[in-house]
């Protein structure tokens, strides 16, 4: 059974740095990444890694240069470091994993089939 437990959410002012973390069990191979949502508006991609193979880590260009995802093998632990954050930055943060997209970049754009979620963790950046 594959489990994503994100954590690691909070507030934080503009400028401010937080990191998440996903603890993931019984998932071994395929893409791991993170997801944002804010209030009507569709999930978008923030930063994805393949495990398993070559990482070839990959991001929204609106993240760029800001955010770092890493993947602990030992730990079975993907994380998600934000330094810089903005208050466009504010959103619900999920973890996901799939083992089916057959392109990193696919799986960041088009998450609608996406096999395995986390609950969501909370981001506030105040201005």
């Amino acid at each position: 059974q594959v489990r994503l437990i994100e954590s690691g959410g909070g507030s934080v002012q503009a400028g401010g740095s937080l990191r998440l973390s996903c603890s993931i069990s019984g998932f071994t191979r395929g893409f791991v990444g993170w997801f944002r949502q804010t209030l009507n508006q569709d999930r978008e991609g923030v930063a994805a890694v393949a495990i398993g193979s070559a990482p070839n880590p990959t991001y929204a260009a609106s993240v760029k240069g800001r955010f770092t995802i890493s993947f602990d093998n030992a730990a079975n632990t993907l994380y998600l470091q934000m330094n810089n954050l903005q208050p466009e930055d504010t959103a619900i943060y999920y973890c996901a994993a799939d083992p089916f997209y057959g392109d990193i970049q696919y799986f960041l754009l088009a998450p609608g089939k996406i096999v395995y979620w986390g609950q969501g963790t909370q981001v506030t950046v105040s201005s």
